[in-house]
């Protein structure tokens, strides 16, 4: 985990057997124990909760982008309609006995009325080809002003 071999351990233990004797080592190695395991349950417990937001955040997420899609949706229903098929309608033709049919009768269209008015001819205008624009680097035009 930290790197730490099997030699550097040993070399831990006989400088805390030095320093604290053989009395009192087993009570210290028993403490020692008991705040690792502290430690170690305080960062699982940690890691947990973390581990539970980001799962908290990932359904949020997911619940925010399928809200986010189905407005989407609505927005191309509503700028985009589709036409919706018209089913055709079925009709029944009503009977008509023979002797109340008519035939149409011709109707002539009535003819249009046009007003004679005079036009006068537009005037003619000769116009150049192509406009002349001095250009920006024309030596016959005064400098300009910053």
């Amino acid at each position: 985990m930290f790197g730490i071999s099997f030699s550097e351990l040993l070399l831990v233990g006989l400088v805390a057997l030095l320093v604290l004797g053989p009395e009192r080592l087993p009570g210290a190695a028993r403490t020692a124990g008991l705040w690792i395991g502290r430690l170690k349950r305080s960062f699982n417990a940690i890691k947990q909760e973390v581990e539970r937001e980001i799962g908290a955040d990932e359904i949020r997420r997911q619940l925010h982008n399928e809200h986010i899609l189905s407005l989407e949706e609505e927005a191309k229903k509503i700028f985009n309609p589709q036409p919706t098929p018209v089913e055709p309608v079925a009709t029944v033709a009503p009977t008509v006995e023979a002797h109340s049919i008519v035939p149409p009768t011709p109707v002539a269209a009535p003819e249009p009325v046009v007003h004679a008015v005079p036009v006068e001819p537009a005037p003619v205008v000769h116009a150049s080809p192509t406009p002349v624009t001095p250009s920006a680097h024309d030596s016959s035009l005064p400098p300009r002003a910053p």
